[in-house]
């Protein structure tokens, strides 16, 4: 009897990743077949992103073109487009399911709940559903369960999981639409984490990336409140007791690095507020953790910020940047740029300019305002016209690829670790990313997932060319 098979497709940033990863867990537990791609998949689930009208855009794309190509498959869509406009995405032909983040934990769920619970779900059986749309969408702000299963990117499959360890923000910027998709901020315990890591660490891998939504925040959640129910890769026994005590983010690094044998723990990016002086000293002074500290900077403008109700002001940004680099002169140091917020005129543009080319960055993601529904900005009236917003982020990336181009420079004829991805297809070298998040052409094939220490020889484009000084062996868990 043939078995209905599934197929998740992903958008937008690491935590929808994160969700995706555990969305499949639940539909391969359901009996459902993990299909190759779309077109031999009875169910496509498409976990959405609405941080931008791009984004939407993407979304309804992708959902015409299953359609297009599998007009007999039934489509679900979940993730932060389908919380912030299930109507909208209910009315598009071959959606079968729209369902919000509120209920993301229960997709596979609501996908086969009137089907057999036999342990697999018969095809035909689900070719006799009703086709009509299906809306579950509930209240972001109610929710509380976190997804948790570690994310293997497509194209480094074999290195550098992502583990999702905090969900949701509390804080209310006005361009953002996060909060009201993702609602509140919420912690993976510790306890779990550690279990996922070691689980990590067990199963072969050198390098873990823990991120979330407003990663600084872990923690904060369990301080006073009873644990919140968590989704993960792992299934645990028994119910889980409350974790209430003071909890900030380096005490789960510091317990990563005791209680787990892994051999290199990468942050992703953490709000400015939230580098305080321990956690720069701790991440400069291990040398388990990657050098690399990504800290959102939006926009240079004190003015400007202070219409987007971020939390600090631009000179309490340039003195933690320059502390980072004090603590970690050879760090990869990044940040989010917004340009084309509403009312940014070219002075305030100017003031960011002025203190991004200040700063020691090493690279910039550097984005164009886009209004979301919902949000304060996207009512204010003077919107930047789409032209000047262009010009704007095309000089600031110009920026940042010079400011990129010496980073790289500086680093020839430097020793820096790292590890191998995967070869470059027969012509000799061996891809990899530095400890110091550089993208690294070996000049040696060599395994992938192997830390070795590299000595830069030259400058490619946007890459570090080096060769290979030294292999580390593999740290066994015991």
């Amino acid at each position: 009897m043939k078995v209905a098979r599934f197929y998740i497709e992903n958008f937008g940033c690491r935590a929808t990743q994160a969700d995706g990863a555990a969305l499949e867990q639940q539909f391969l537990e359901r009996g459902l077949e993990r299909a190759r791609g779309t077109s031999d998949a009875e169910i496509v689930v498409l976990n959405t992103c609405t941080v931008t009208a791009g984004a939407d855009k993407d979304a309804r794309a992708s959902i015409r073109r299953v359609q297009r190509v599998n007009p007999d498959c039934r489509i679900l869509v979940t993730g932060c487009y389908a919380q912030r406009a299930p109507e909208e995405l209910a009315t598009m032909p071959g959606v079968s399911w729209v369902v919000g983040n509120s209920h993301k934990h229960q997709a596979a769920e609501i996908a086969t709940a009137s089907l057999a619970s036999s342990g697999f779900i018969p095809l035909a059986q689900l070719a006799r559903e009703a086709a009509s749309p299906q809306i579950v969408v509930g209240d972001i702000f109610a929710h509380t369960e976190l997804m948790a299963a570690p994310v293997f990117e497509a194209a480094n499959e074999r290195t550098r999981p992502n583990l999702k360890v905090q969900d949701g923000c509390d804080n209310r910027c006005s361009f953002c639409v996060i909060p009201y998709v993702r609602g509140q901020s919420r912690s993976l315990p510790m306890r779990r984490v550690l279990t996922e890591v070691c689980t990590l660490v067990e199963a072969g891998y050198r390098e873990v990336v823990i991120s979330g939504i407003n990663l600084g925040r872990w923690g904060r959640d369990l301080e006073s409140s009873s644990q919140f129910p968590v989704l993960s890769s792992q299934s645990a026994a028994g119910a889980e007791r409350p974790e209430i005590s003071e909890q900030r983010l380096t005490h789960l690094i510091r317990a990563i690095l005791s209680q787990t044998s892994l051999e290199k723990l990468r942050i992703s990016s953490v709000e400015p507020m939230d580098w305080s002086d321990e956690l720069i000293e701790l991440v400069a002074s291990s040398p388990r953790i990657a050098k690399h500290a990504h800290v959102p900077l939006q926009s240079g403008s004190d003015a400007v910020l202070r219409r987007m109700h971020r939390k600090y002001r631009p000179w309490h940004y340039l003195k933690k940047i320059l502390k980072i680099r004090e603590a970690m002169p050879y760090a990869a140091i990044g940040a989010d740029v917004m340009v084309g917020f509403p009312g940014e005129t070219d002075a305030e543009f100017a003031e960011t300019r002025h203190l991004i080319e200040e700063l020691p960055f090493t690279y910039l993601h550097v984005f164009t305002y886009s209004a979301r529904p919902g949000t304060p900005a996207a009512l204010a009236s003077k919107q930047v016209p789409a032209g000047v917003a262009r010009e704007r982020n095309s000089i600031l990336r110009e920026i940042a690829f010079a400011k990129k181009t010496v980073f790289l420079k500086a680093l020839v004829g430097r020793e820096t670790e790292a590890i191998t991805l995967h070869s470059s297809g027969g012509d000799g070298f061996t891809e990899a990313l530095t400890d110091n998040y550089l993208k690294a052409r070996l000049t040696e094939t060599i395994d992938a997932n192997q830390w070795v220490r590299v000595r830069g020889e030259a400058v490619e484009g946007d890459a570090l060319v080096g060769s290979v000084v030294s292999a580390r062996e593999a740290v066994h868990s015991t």
